[in-house]
C-alpha cells in the first residue's frame, strides 16, 4: 500500500486534495481540464482497441454478458440498502444506486496503470467491459425512479440519449474504434501521444481531479454519517462482485482486477448528467459527494491495493489449491 501511495500519479492526486484543503489558489484552467479529459477517453479506448484488435472477438461474449449483470445487480443491491437501512427515499436511492453500478473511467485507467506497471497480464477487452458497465446502471436507477412516479418519460428517454450519445461513451467507442483499426494495420504513429504519455497527462488529470474532490468535503455534514460509510462499504461490496464475475468468466488475474476496480468506483461524469435530467427530485448533494468526495478518493488512494490484495489471494492462495 506504501508503493501505491508513493507512485507519482496517487501523489499528484494527494497535492490536488492538500491543495484544495489548504485553500491554496491552485486550479487548472478550465479549457486544459476539459481537453484532459477528452484526451483520457480517447486514450483508454485507443489502448484497448490496440489490445482489442489482436484478439478473437468472440471472446468477448461471456466477459460482456457478466459486466452487464453487473451492471444490473449493483445498482439494485445499493437501492436495497439505501432505501431499507438508510431509509433515504425512492427518487434519492435510485440516483445514488445508479451512480454505484455506473463506472469511473479515471478509476479505471489507475486501475490500468497499476496492472500496466506490476508487470500483471491482464486482458485486451477491458475497455470494452468499460463501455458496458457505463449503460445499463444509468437505466436501471431511472427505471427504479420511475416506478415510484419519479421521473416523466420523456426525462428518462432525454436521460438515455446523453448517456449513449454523451462525451464519455462517444469518445471511449470513437478511440476503440481507431486503435482497433491502427492495431490491425500497424499503424503506429499516434503511439507515443496515446500510450508513452498517458501516465503524464493522468497525472495532471488527477492533480485538478483532488482538487475538486477535496471541495466536496465541506458537504460531509450534509450527507451525513451513514452515505460516508456507504461509500466506503459498497464498494468493497462490488469489488466482490466484480472479482466472483472475473473469475466465472475465466479472466486473467490483471483482468479481474481491473473489473474490481470497474465494480467499486462510482460514475461522477455520464451518471450525475442523465439523473439531473430524468430524476430531478433527487439531490445531487447526495450523489455526487457520495461518489466524488469519498468513493473516489477511498478507491484511489486505499481501494485499488485493497482489491488487488483481494485478487491477488483468490488466485494465488484459493484458485491454486
Amino acid at each position: 500500500m506504501i508503493q501505491n501511495l508513493i507512485d507519482p500519479v496517487i501523489l499528484f492526486f494527494i497535492i490536488g486534495v492538500a491543495a484544495g484543503l489548504l485553500k491554496t489558489d491552485l486550479k487548472l484552467p478550465e479549457a486544459i481540464y476539459d481537453a484532459l479529459s477528452i484526451y483520457l477517453l480517447l486514450a483508454i479506448g485507443y489502448k484497448g482497441g490496440i489490445e482489442l484488435s489482436g484478439s478473437e472477438l468472440s471472446s468477448l461474449t461471456v466477459p460482456v454478458t457478466a459486466t452487464l449483470l453487473l451492471g444490473i445487480i449493483i445498482p439494485l443491491i445499493a437501492f436495497f440498502i439505501l432505501g431499507r437501512i438508510g431509509r433515504f427515499g425512492r427518487d434519492d436511492s435510485a440516483a445514488i444506486a445508479a451512480h454505484y453500478g455506473s463506472v469511473s473511467a479515471v478509476t479505471f485507467a489507475v486501475a490500468v496503470d497499476f496492472v500496466s506497471k506490476s508487470g500483471i497480464r491482464s486482458d485486451e477487452f477491458m475497455t470494452v467491459l468499460l463501455v458496458m458497465l457505463e449503460i445499463p446502471a444509468i437505466a436501471v436507477g431511472i427505471l427504479l425512479a420511475r416506478a415510484g412516479g419519479g421521473t416523466s418519460r420523456g426525462g428518462a428517454v432525454e436521460a438515455l440519449r446523453e448517456v449513449f450519445l454523451g462525451k464519455s461513451i462517444y469518445l471511449l467507442i470513437s478511440g476503440i474504434a481507431v486503435g482497433y483499426f491502427a492495431g490491425i494495420y500497424g499503424n503506429k504513429s499516434i503511439n507515443v501521444l496515446f500510450s508513452d504519455m498517458f501516465r503524464g497527462f493522468l497525472a495532471f488529470f488527477l492533480l485538478e481531479m483532488g482538487i475538486i474532490a477535496s471541495k466536496r468535503f465541506a458537504d460531509f455534514r450534509r450527507v451525513g454519517p451513514f452515505l460516508i460509510g456507504f461509500g466506503v462499504v459498497m464498494p468493497v461490496i462490488s469489488s466482490l462482485f466484480g472479482i466472483a464475475a472475473g473469475v466465472l468468466c475465466g479472466l486473467s488475474q490483471g483482468g479481474t482486477f481491473v473489473l474490481a476496480c470497474m465494480a467499486a468506483s462510482a460514475s461522477y461524469i455520464a451518471a450525475p448528467t442523465a439523473m439531473r435530467i430524468a430524476v430531478p427530485k433527487a439531490n445531487p448533494t447526495y450523489y455526487i459527494t457520495t461518489a466524488l468526495g469519498i468513493t473516489f478518493p477511498f478507491n484511489i488512494i486505499a481501494g485499488i491495493y485493497l482489491y488487488y490484495s483481494i485478487t491477488d489471494f483468490v488466485y494465488n492462495s484459493l484458485l491454486s489449491k
